[in-house]
């Protein structure tokens, strides 16, 4: 039997043919605890469930007014308020766990659930720190269990045929990748946490919600004074989320990440809008430079370029003025030493530039494609989980999307040290001035030993202290 779920309900196995066209038999079933289940949760559910080899089996969240329309379409599926209760309880019952959670409560859960032995899918980015990341990756390996990061465009066309044309030699060697983004949407910059507080709602548990951050009273509204934190606007506070790049990163760094076939990032350098001022959220605009080292795929060093908050590389010459450089929320340029490549967010309408060199260039299929591509994102989990560990790939296991998130997490740590600062003795009887740590510095990240070498006031967000009585699982 695949599913322990099938062994508590007492099912008899038989084979497929016997049970008749169109029936799933149990053992073909995995059975889910969803956990965060309202907003994204909702929408990954529905890409489980379209696999036809799901079923929710359960379902968890702190937030009864957010979860509602999932509780009502799966009126069989149990609910929690607490995951952990759910594992407790109802462990033997389920094979697989979904975390649609904010951020800051990714690692705790998916630690636990892959420590019981449970297939596990994470939202992007894999988890608030880097150290988590790396806790989570060295779990899926060791408990032998089928993982995938949330992030679909993995699973999309575009980063394959990327792949092909790169490996083709059609755009000659890259060192130089540039990505831009729209994002924020929501509030971040120039901001901290109002003084001014309420009484939670009656159906939302504000205290599990906050998980294993520092504990705070609940904020009033913004209509009374305060900010709207949940459900939405939790990304742009550090406490809870990664801002921007934890959002939009692995939509956009995982395509350069896999066609170049990066590893380690080894450096970081970047500039804020408001820093040294606000240093609770992330700023409204951001550029990074994320150097990776050479691999056995380029000739040397490779610069990712991430700017947000409205920010965007040159357009290049290939692009006719009025042909829309990327896509409405974003892009990536693959600059070489023979031509350049563009895609949208997702990887999505990868083409050479110019564009009229799609008619006349042709590669042969290399890389099988995933049906339904970022669509197909959530059946290819669903039935490699019923294949079993080994068995069948997925686009973004965790050792790959560990890797990815720490890039993305590295510039985060850059970016908040733009807010440390040490007060230096002002000159000729002047004020005292501060000194800022990472501003204008490069920052040089040594992987083995997980820390950065020459600003060591920011490897406190390495890793972060969890409130009492919070921890991760299995280390």
């Amino acid at each position: 039997m695949k599913s322990s779920a099938v062994a508590v309900a007492g099912f008899t196995i038989v084979p497929r043919h016997v049970l008749g066209r169109g029936f799933v038999a149990p053992s073909d079933t995995l059975y889910i605890a969803s956990v965060g289940v309202g907003g994204k949760g909702e929408s990954d559910i529905s890409g489980f469930m379209g696999s036809g080899k799901a079923k929710m089996a359960f379902l968890c969240d702190v937030d009864e007014k957010r979860g509602a329309k999932s509780f009502s379409t799966y009126p069989d599926a149990k609910r929690y308020v607490d995951w952990r209760e759910m594992f407790d309880k109802e462990h033997k019952k389920f094979d697989a766990v979904s975390v649609s959670t904010p951020d800051h409560t990714h690692a705790v859960v998916g630690s636990a659930a892959m420590v019981l032995g449970k297939h596990c899918w994470i939202q992007k980015p894999l988890a608030h720190d880097v150290y988590e990341v790396r806790v989570l990756a060295d779990l899926a390996k060791k408990h032998k269990v089928v993982t995938q990061m949330g992030n679909q465009g993995a699973s999309n066309d575009g980063v394959r045929q990327m792949r092909e044309w790169f490996e083709a030699g059609v755009i000659g060697e890259v060192s130089e990748v540039q990505i831009w983004t729209n994002r924020p949407v929501w509030p971040q910059g120039n901001m901290n946490w109002p003084a001014k507080t309420a009484t939670p709602p009656s159906t939302l548990n504000w205290d599990l919600w906050q998980g294993t951050a520092p504990a705070r009273p609940f904020p009033a509204p913004t209509a009374q004074g305060g900010i709207d934190v949940v459900p939405f606007n939790w990304r742009g506070w550090w406490e809870y989320g990664t801002g921007v790049l934890g959002d939009m990163g692995a939509h956009f760094i995982e395509a350069p990440m896999s066609v170049l076939g990066l590893q380690h990032v080894s450096e970081v350098q970047t500039s804020s809008s408001g820093s040294g001022y606000f240093p609770e959220t992330g700023p409204a605009a951001n550029y990074s430079i994320m150097t990776f080292p050479k691999t056995p795929k380029t000739q040397g060093s490779v610069k990712i370029h991430w700017m947000d908050g409205g920010i965007q590389p040159p357009r290049p010459q290939e692009l006719d003025p009025s042909e829309r450089f990327g896509g409405g929320d974003g892009g990536m340029l693959f600059i070489g030493t023979k031509g350049k490549m563009m895609a949208n967010c997702y990887a999505a309408n990868a083409r050479l530039l110019p564009v009229s060199r799609m008619d006349e260039v042709t590669v042969p299929e290399k890389y099988k494609r995933v049906k339904g591509q970022a669509g197909g994102h959530y059946a290819q989990w669903v039935e490699a989980c019923l294949a079993g560990y080994g068995n069948m790939e997925t686009s973004s296991p965790f050792d790959k999307a560990a890797l990815l998130s720490e890039a993305m997490l590295m510039c985060n740590m850059a970016i908040r040290g733009h807010d440390l600062f040490t007060e230096m003795p002002g000159a000729s009887g002047r004020p005292p001035r501060k000194v800022y740590s990472t501003r204008g510095i490069n920052l040089l990240w040594d992987a083995e030993k997980m820390k950065v070498t020459n600003v060591a006031e920011v490897n406190q967000y390495v890793k972060r202290e969890y409130r009492a009585p919070w921890k991760l699982s299995g280390v």
